[in-house]
């Protein structure tokens, strides 16, 4: 189904702005070795750099094996006890950085007085999802390990992404498990990416996964994520949430995907798991909605309902009142 088709299952509120960028997206080549530098390149332009509103400070920390990572945080302020989150960024495995994300998150912790941490993990394919996932780790860890300078609650501490960046808080979510070293509160994942079938071994309903980050993107990025086809059994299981046997256990969970998202079937299988296994679990399918829907139609009044849904989950892990 082209783009021009699916206009009509667009919500009416989104539909103006989804259009337009969907037009701009398909002048772009399609993602590959050869386009990755200027895919990054191209993707910067969403980004949303941090105002003189909320404090932000660059740390370079000890990463895996001695590396120097860089995390960016939000909000700090010594001598209190506020909630934090970890938050990982987007862009497919493959694109995307901590800084472009800074505004939103200056957003996120003025709307609910918390502590934001961004880590600028490695990005595949110069590295594996070994690599990033370890990176993410490590900001977990130095987070918890600094709370007092920080101003953080080490017993109120979430993680959350969007997109690559919401599989990655579901891959921190167990590996947080599996360690058992810090307890985590809330898992929130927006439009997660989290199987890597789709789009590969499984084939999209007509209609779903056509905008944005379409079924050929996808494979690129897992390709480079896993350093193997996606799709087949020779994957690696412990770098795919969908994938991962034993979910039980695990932070309770907020996923929320557009129903027109490539990721909308994974998503709602993943949270259907995650009840199976035991875990509390928050699901939002909005209604119209591609993937990126909040930041393609942030007046929409669909969005803004969602963003008050994702900010009460929040609320609600970090024990506050909700509006």
């Amino acid at each position: 189904m082209k783009s021009s088709k699916l206009g009509p299952l667009l919500d009416p509120e989104m539909r103006e702005s989804t259009m337009a960028v969907a037009d701009m997206l398909a002048e772009m080549p399609a993602l590959s070795d050869a386009t990755l530098a200027d895919y990054r390149e191209a993707m910067a332009q969403w980004a949303r750099p941090a105002t003189d509103t909320i404090p932000v400070a660059l740390h370079r920390i000890v990463g895996p094996d001695g590396r120097e990572l860089a995390v960016y945080v939000v909000n700090a302020r010594a001598g209190t006890a506020r909630p934090a989150i970890l938050h990982m960024h987007g862009g497919g495995f493959v694109s995307g950085a901590a800084s472009f994300d800074l505004g939103n998150l200056q957003d996120l912790a003025a709307a609910i007085d918390c502590v934001c941490v961004t880590v600028n993990y490695r990005l595949a394919p110069e590295t594996d999802w070994r690599g990033s996932v370890a990176d993410n780790y490590a900001g977990l860890r130095w987070l918890h390990d600094h709370c007092a300078e920080l101003g953080v609650d080490p017993a109120r501490i979430a993680v959350m992404g969007e997109s690559a960046g919401g599989g990655h808080a579901a891959l921190l979510a167990i590996e947080a498990r599996n360690r058992a070293e810090i307890r985590l509160v809330l898992q929130l994942m927006i439009y997660p990416m989290l199987d890597d079938r789709t789009g590969s071994s499984r084939r999209r309903r007509a209609g779903i996964g056509t905008l944005m980050w379409p079924p050929e993107s996808n494979r690129y990025g897992w390709r480079a994520f896993l350093g193997v086809a996606p799709g087949g059994s020779e994957v690696p299981q412990a770098a795919i949430p969908a994938r991962v046997k034993n979910l039980s256990g695990l932070a309770p969970a907020f996923i929320g995907v557009g129903a027109l998202d490539l990721f909308a079937e994974e998503d709602v299988a993943y949270a259907q798991r995650l009840t199976r296994a035991g875990v509390a679990v928050e699901l939002h399918v909005v209604a119209g909605g591609v993937h990126g829907f909040d930041v393609i139609s942030p007046e929409a009044s669909t969005v803004k309902q969602f963003v008050t849904l994702k900010l009460n989950a929040l609320r609600r892990a970090f024990g506050m009142p909700t509006n």
